[in-house]
């Protein structure tokens, strides 16, 4: 509805093995979107935050969403949005002036630091996003299993051969 807020949750993370961000926008009555962007460049970790903010705001915006209520982990970036710290980096006072924008786009925006334990998930998707899978396919599947593989009985499958084999002389004696 155009009154309902949304939240977002981002997060992004830059390693040896690339980069890329974690979001999840959540409706009022619990519809959860989720994201994993990998990047193909290098960037710092500062710099994963701001693109972890704008992608999620640019799907909220295409969504139709009109007020969001985002969820960072990164003390910086919410106090740089919030204006209580300053952007002194050329690419942070840029990252600063579209997120700026794409915020002005809302009826209503506001953004508050959590704690990484309160931002386990899109932590998660960010982690999993800079992880390189060259070496793998694209498609990974998740198997959830209900109990310990060494609980159950392991049974051999025993064939009785009609005919003699090589080993009737050796059971018979």
């Amino acid at each position: 509805t155009p009154k309902e807020v949304w939240t977002l949750f981002t997060d992004g993370s830059s390693c040896t093995d690339g980069s890329g961000v974690g979001l999840i926008l959540t409706s009022l009555e619990g519809t959860e979107f989720t994201y994993a962007l990998r990047f193909q460049f290098t960037t710092s970790n500062n710099e994963a935050e701001y693109k972890a903010l704008i992608a999620g705001l640019r799907i909220a915006a295409q969504m139709g969403v009109r007020h969001i209520q985002a969820n960072v982990d990164s003390k910086l970036l919410a106090n740089q949005v919030l204006r209580a710290y300053v952007a002194k980096e050329e690419n942070m006072v840029n990252y600063l002036e579209k997120t700026n924008s794409l915020v002005s786009g809302f009826d209503s925006f506001s953004i508050s630091h959590v704690s990484r334990s309160k931002n386990k998930k899109a932590d998660a998707f960010s982690k999993i996003a800079s992880t390189s899978f060259a070496h793998l396919s694209k498609q990974v599947l998740v198997e959830i299993l209900n109990e310990k593989s060494i609980n159950g009985k392991e049974v051999a499958a025993v064939v009785e051969e009609e005919e003699p084999t090589w080993m009737t002389p050796i059971v018979e004696k």
